[in-house]
């Protein structure tokens, strides 16, 4: 399969992937982007559910648990999901790694 199909990634995609590497429901995601971003990332509800959905039907996620009394699912990163993430980060490694000599002789 042709993983670059799915890159280049947003930032929101990138840090609901990066946080379903240990299996959480939406609200545990959203305080997840929170701290891997350090506050400078927030996910609005709407926006969360949007991409859950749009992850589940590209196989990238898996909903793993459905708690129907609280309305509460969890979804965790599927194996496709996680190759895609490391592409995609291998993308944004050489990214860094081309820009920086060139960078550091502008500063």
């Amino acid at each position: 399969m042709n993983l670059n199909k799915f890159l280049p990634m947003t930032e929101t995609t990138y840090y609901i992937l990066i946080s379903l590497l240990e299996p959480l429901h939406g609200y545990g995601i959203m305080l997840r982007v929170q701290s891997l971003s350090s506050g400078s990332v927030a996910i609005a509800p709407g926006t969360m559910y949007g991409a859950l959905e749009n992850l589940k039907k590209h196989n990238l996620i898996d909903l793993v648990d459905e708690d129907h009394e609280k309305r509460r699912k969890v979804y965790a990163i599927s194996d496709l999901g996680r190759k895609v993430l490391y592409q995609e980060y291998k993308r944004m490694q050489n990214l860094v790694n081309i820009s920086t000599p060139v960078l550091e002789k502008e500063s």
